[in-house]
């Protein structure tokens, strides 16, 4: 993302979602995993963030926004896997308000799956926006 052209942050090629997407996502993503690992329910305001990546362009966001809001949130998110406890690794969460089964390790696991799918995407995104 370094010298990433603002212009081109809600740019779509092909029908693929845009750059300014895939960062909104990556932050909010790694935000309510790690809520559910937590064993805690969503608040209004996260519910707040997952409506509002929907919204392309949101022109309240910048390239320099989202890397602040995305690297903040690996930081949060790195923290508390440190200070996860290995013995709870197997109990069970519930996601959402259908509390659908799973485990803490379950969901750190598709926290990184996740992650890398949507950072793979943005790259190859940017590249085809960019022209490169």
């Amino acid at each position: 993302m370094k010298d990433f052209p603002e212009n081109f942050l809600w740019g779509k090629s092909a029908g693929v979602a845009s750059v300014g997407f895939h960062l909104q996502h990556l932050s909010g993503v790694l935000d309510r995993i790690f809520t559910y690992a937590r064993n805690e329910q969503l608040s209004e305001e996260q519910l707040q963030q997952l409506r509002d990546e929907n919204i392309s362009p949101n022109n309240n966001l910048t390239v320099e926004k989202l890397l602040d809001r995305f690297n903040k949130q690996v930081d949060l998110s790195l923290m508390q896997l440190k200070n996860t406890d290995e013995k709870t690794l197997t109990d069970f969460r519930g996601i959402g308000r259908k509390q659908i089964p799973t485990t803490v390790i379950g969901l750190l696991f598709h926290a990184a799956e996740h992650t890398m799918r949507h950072v793979g995407q943005l790259i190859v995104t940017a590249k085809v926006v960019c022209g490169l």
